[in-house]
């Protein structure tokens, strides 16, 4: 299994960054999870729209699927005309982003493909857990040839959580704040600090923390973090790629 990060960002997109999105390979199949701001020019520097195989959105947030609308025109619209792209997310997640385009434009380019408890794409065992936010989340774990990788979307603190990534190789967790959350957002996201506790308690192999609020220092993140587990942590952070230059993303093997 191998795994990219295009973008990390929660909110909005830094300058030269972008928000939640991850392509996973394995065996030749590449699998989207989440789609957020600026994350499609970073996916057609590596591989162009047709070669996706399927998509996973984890909630309506459009740091989380913004970016669906441009990969759908390029699918569509581009000289090389792909097949229907299967689209996995909750119900009605997908709507507003989906209404971008005039009526019918886009609706030979994809399948909406409902989320269930339990289900296959390509290569992959997935399961997922409704995981708490302020719109229906949904967190997924994905396995494959024996290695196992657990993605929350966004999440607020919870055992779920830890069901969900329970003994995998690699958590990517939401961790917007480094170690306080806001009060009014308690519920429904989860610092640094939390994500390290959650990842202790999983038994995860490591631990990837994505959403970092823009301006956010991946290495306050890390360290934060660190305190909580002995899990060895990383940011999934993207450097900022030369004027010109091709995006080489982060890439590892999990």
């Amino acid at each position: 299994m191998r795994l990219t990060t295009l973008g990390a960002c929660g909110a909005w997109p830094a300058a030269g960054q972008a928000c939640s999105g991850f392509l996973v390979e394995h065996d030749g199949f590449r699998l989207l999870l989440d789609l957020g701001y600026a994350t499609l020019p970073r996916l057609l520097a590596l591989l162009p729209a047709e070669d996706v195989d399927a998509v996973f959105i984890s909630h309506s947030h459009p740091d989380h699927c913004a970016d669906l609308n441009p990969l759908l025109r390029a699918r569509s619209l581009g000289t090389a005309r792909a097949r229907p792209l299967p689209v996995y997310s909750l119900p009605g997640a997908l709507d507003a982003v989906l209404a971008l385009d005039r009526p019918g434009m886009l609706d030979d380019s994809y399948e909406l493909r409902a989320v269930t408890a339990d289900f296959e794409v390509g290569p992959f065992r997935a399961e997922t857990r409704l995981l708490p936010h302020w719109v229906p989340n949904a967190g997924i774990r994905l396995t494959a040839a024996g290695t196992t990788l657990a993605y929350t979307g966004d999440s607020g603190p919870t055992s779920d959580v830890v069901r969900l990534a329970r003994d995998a190789d690699v958590l990517i967790a939401e961790a917007t704040y480094v170690d306080e959350v806001p009060l009014d957002s308690r519920a429904y996201l989860t610092s640094a600090v939390q994500a390290g506790r959650q990842a202790a308690e999983a038994g995860v192999g490591e631990l990837l923390l994505t959403h970092l609020w823009p301006g956010t220092d991946p290495a306050a993140a890390v360290a934060a973090a660190a305190v909580t587990t002995d899990t060895a942590v990383t940011a999934a952070a993207i450097a900022v790629a030369a004027a010109g230059s091709r995006f080489p993303g982060e890439v590892r093997a999990v």
